[in-house]
């Protein structure tokens, strides 16, 4: 895994939220659970839920996709110049 890769997320922070309440499991998980699962301050948990930050870690995004039971590409997608410039080239369908 690339540590400097930053995966940003890719849906509606309500779609995050709505697999902690459901998770691959069937069960849900908490902020705090979470937070444990990938390695971190549950208040990274919480910044993205309120969409006051919006990019982690490649290693924290397949954690938390790991945990919630989803594809990272669910979720995350890779953030970055490269990204951006490919995200500018799109055509409305």
């Amino acid at each position: 895994m690339n540590e400097r890769a930053l995966y940003r997320l890719a849906v509606e922070r309500s779609v995050l939220r709505a697999l902690m309440l459901r998770t691959g499991d069937g069960r849900p998980v908490a902020i705090r659970a979470l937070a444990q699962a990938a390695d971190v301050h549950p208040s990274t948990i919480g910044h993205l839920l309120t969409g006051t930050q919006k990019a982690v870690p490649e290693r924290v995004a397949q954690a938390i996709a790991d945990r919630l039971g989803v594809d990272l590409g669910v979720l995350w997608e890779r953030d970055g110049r490269t990204a951006r410039a490919l995200r500018r080239m799109e055509v409305p369908a």
